[in-house]
């Protein structure tokens, strides 16, 4: 009998017409780099690991104060840019050099990031590109 129903599940899922999706669309793909700064899928938006650069590609500031603030910039900027709000969010991760820092960068995400605040995760990594003391990852759907 399991055997039946396993063959008639596959049968059904091979015949079964492919919902139609809406294309990828990559935001701020840079050819020189290995990845796209956001993907948007369907009304989900995937932003990835962000540090807060200046104009050169540098990351500055010694704060983390500072790169926060930067970084939240950084965000926005591809969150609007894919046509979502900061509202949108929905998960966002945060990856620290140094566990002393979060008090600190709490203050600073807590005064960028809009009401509700999204599902966060805090991980401490042992290091980050280009010495950055932060870098923030985040998800966000239209609804």
């Amino acid at each position: 009998m399991t055997k039946h129903l396993i063959r008639a599940a596959l049968a059904f899922l091979l015949t079964a017409p492919l919902a139609t999706h809406a294309q990828n669309k990559a935001i701020d793909f840079n050819p020189k780099m290995p990845f796209s700064n956001g993907v948007v899928a369907g009304n989900t938006l995937y932003v990835a690991g962000q540090q807060g650069p200046d104009d050169n590609g540098k990351v500055t500031g010694t704060t983390i104060e500072f790169q926060t603030e930067r970084t939240i910039a950084v965000i926005q900027r591809v969150v609007e840019k894919a046509g979502f709000k900061m509202t949108d969010l929905v998960n966002v991760t945060v990856y620290v050099t140094d566990l002393n820092d979060v008090p600190k960068m709490n203050e600073v995400y807590k005064r960028l990031m809009p009401n509700p605040k999204p599902a966060r995760a805090t991980v401490k990594v042992a290091g980050l590109i280009g010495d950055a003391k932060i870098e923030i990852s985040a998800i966000a759907v239209k609804q």
